[in-house]
């Protein structure tokens, strides 16, 4: 409906033009005609047949002035029918001028530029799924296939065959984990969609990601040092669930038995920051600069426990949120990561 309607608009703006243009070269033509007649240079007669000829020669001086007024619209219009050809051959990179006049063209150039921003990221989003998927997929593929040729042996016994269906199993699971993480990381870092956002309970949701979490850091016999401020945020709140699962997975993971694990939630003027500390092994500097890196895993005791995605989600998600993460380590002592997110929406920001 608003298409149509937007194309009634432009129509409607034509055929207003041209009847602007008709009605004035008619109107100066007239105009004419009787100017001379007054000063003498036409008689009555060849006044009333230069009357009946103005609309002959109105017509055309508007039809000249018109195609002269209208030049650059349709010059617009088929730069957009090349630029779409282009698309049709599968050239995404392309890109239409915007500074044009006429609202209804402008805009519609604006859609197209977002549209072919969008199919480029989606053909990276693609290229990027591919180069790695092939990597890393090598690894639990041919667990897999090694186990299932494990399986295949009568003469197995009870306790094999459910050790080797628990790891076919577990690797699975991280073969679907690792899809996820790489289809979302690849659609936030190259498609140009606005998150969507919402008014929500900050602190809910940081005990909502501690009780999901809850076999893995029950498991280890762990101790956490919750202490949480009521906080309301502004913000995307499947994205944000993310963060909080990646960086309390990572504690979780990299914490020894008993060991230790404290979040912190404080909102500090119009910024709200969370803290997620833990006792575990640490990292080295050389590890710390690379953490943000897609597929790297510092520490490769731990390879099959992760995808190294999930701090190179982490950072991307607080960068569209405009926010920053920042992480301190030492080995053998423990990690630490503040996330700092703005407690207000970008508009009031602004002001």
């Amino acid at each position: 409906m608003k298409l149509h309607q937007r194309t009634i608009k432009t129509a409607a703006m034509f055929s207003i033009l041209l009847f602007l243009v008709l009605s004035i070269t008619m109107t100066l033509s007239t105009a004419f005609a009787v100017l001379l007649f007054r000063i003498g240079f036409l008689d009555s007669q060849h006044l009333l047949r230069g009357l009946f000829v103005t609309p002959t020669v109105s017509i055309v001086i508007g039809t000249i002035l018109f195609r002269l007024i209208g030049k650059r619209p349709l010059e617009l219009i088929l730069e957009i029918s090349k630029a779409t050809q282009e698309v049709a051959k599968g050239n995404f990179n392309i890109e239409l001028n915007e500074d044009i006049p006429a609202s209804e063209i402008r805009e519609m150039a604006h859609n197209f530029n977002v549209m072919t921003r969008e199919l480029a990221g989606t053909e990276i989003l693609r290229n990027d799924f591919i180069e790695n998927v092939s990597h890393e997929f090598k690894t639990p593929l041919s667990a897999i296939e090694g186990y299932a040729t494990l399986l295949q042996r009568k003469e197995l016994s009870e306790e094999k065959r459910t050790e080797y269906t628990r790891r076919i199993l577990f690797n699975t699971r991280r073969l679907s984990t690792l899809i996820g993480n790489i289809l979302l990381l690849s659609r936030l870092e190259h498609q140009e969609i606005e998150i969507q956002r919402e008014w929500f309970s900050l602190d809910e949701q940081l005990r909502e990601a501690i009780l999901m979490l809850e076999p893995q850091w029950n498991g280890k016999h762990l101790e956490l040092d919750i202490d949480l401020d009521p906080v309301d945020c502004y913000a995307n709140r499947d994205l944000l669930l993310q963060i909080w699962q990646n960086l309390l997975g990572n504690a979780i993971k990299f914490v020894k038995q008993a060991g230790k694990i404290r979040v912190l939630l404080r909102k500090i003027g119009t910024d709200i920051q969370v803290v997620i500390q833990d006792d575990g092994i640490g990292m080295d500097q050389a590890v710390l600069q690379r953490i943000y890196e897609k597929f790297y895993q510092g520490d490769t005791s731990h390879k099959t426990a992760g995808n190294g995605l999930g701090l190179s989600l982490t950072k991307r998600i607080v960068d569209l949120h405009g926010g920053k993460i920042e992480a301190s380590s030492q080995v053998g002592v423990g990690t630490t990561f503040v996330v700092t997110l703005s407690a207000l929406p970008a508009s009031e920001e602004a002001h």
